[in-house]
């Protein structure tokens, strides 16, 4: 489309389709936004407190929302990726042992889980704080030792993070 502002005529490139309620990235909410521009790949940009998703305007008519939960769960993974590696090593460093192996993995209505010395990690964490995130990791390597919720597993827990009741009660 070409649009004449002053005389001037340029192509129009832009056109923001839907702003969406906060997105929370690490304990932090973020407006986002989404643009449909000439390109051929998705981008995503943080700016401030905005994500800005660029679409290939081959998109505008598609369903908005599924094409954003799509994205907004793709930035979650790739950010997991980071942070729960992090983590990871962090508690390996702190209790001087290791899980046999662990993954990233959407899981339903958990945010980790530990079987059989393999620690699954759901990407989701990333919602919330750091501190959250490390208290997940921690509570699943905590598992490596004691299997359930016994008074020891809990004991475990406080000597690394005395305050670990208020992430209990975020579950």
């Amino acid at each position: 489309m070409i649009k004449v502002k002053n005389n001037i005529k340029f192509k129009k490139t832009e056109t923001t389709a839907i702003e969406r309620h906060p997105v929370p990235v690490l304990g932090i909410d973020y407006k986002v936004k989404i643009i449909y521009k000439n390109i051929k790949i998705a981008e995503l940009d943080v700016e401030k407190k905005t994500i800005k998703i660029s679409l290939p305007n081959k998109y505008k008519k598609e369903n908005s929302k599924k094409i954003l939960d799509m994205a907004i769960e793709k930035m979650y993974e790739q950010i997991a990726k980071v942070e729960i590696e992090n983590s990871m090593e962090k508690m390996r460093i702190m209790l001087g042992f290791a899980p046999e192996d662990f993954e990233i993995k959407k899981l339903k209505n958990e945010y980790g889980r530990c079987v059989n010395k393999k620690i699954t990690i759901n990407p989701l964490v990333v919602k919330y704080s750091r501190k959250f995130i490390d208290y997940i990791v921690l509570h699943e390597y905590c598992h490596l030792k004691y299997k359930n919720h016994c008074k020891s597993f809990y004991e475990l827990i406080a000597k690394y993070e005395p305050e670990y009741e208020k992430f209990e009660e975020m579950k």
